[in-house]
């Protein structure tokens, strides 16, 4: 009886290392799928930030002034006004 109860004693301990063990590699499966997961979402926010900044320069092109009065010059047959033909007014001072 000594002899099957050790030899018990001795399958379970196996046993149970052997379900550590797969616990510890499906843990580590996990991790492993939670970096991939991660890294895929930091080149998805690398592209938006990438695509943010390319509108932003956009955004500042198509109000630089030169552009706006080529457009103008262009679409509305506009032209810059010379010296000549600006006048001031001067309003009563308060």
């Amino acid at each position: 009886m000594k002899g099957l109860a050790g030899t018990s004693i001795v399958a379970l301990a196996v046993a149970a290392f052997l379900a550590s063990l797969s616990l510890v590699s499906w843990r580590q499966g996990q991790a492993l799928d939670t970096l991939r997961h991660l890294e895929t979402l930091q080149q998805e926010v690398a592209l938006e930030v990438a695509s943010r900044e390319e509108l932003e320069n956009r955004i500042l092109y198509l109000q630089s002034r030169a552009r706006v009065v080529s457009e103008a010059g262009e679409r509305l047959r506009m032209r810059e006004a010379l010296s000549s033909e600006i006048v001031i007014l001067h309003g009563d001072a308060q």
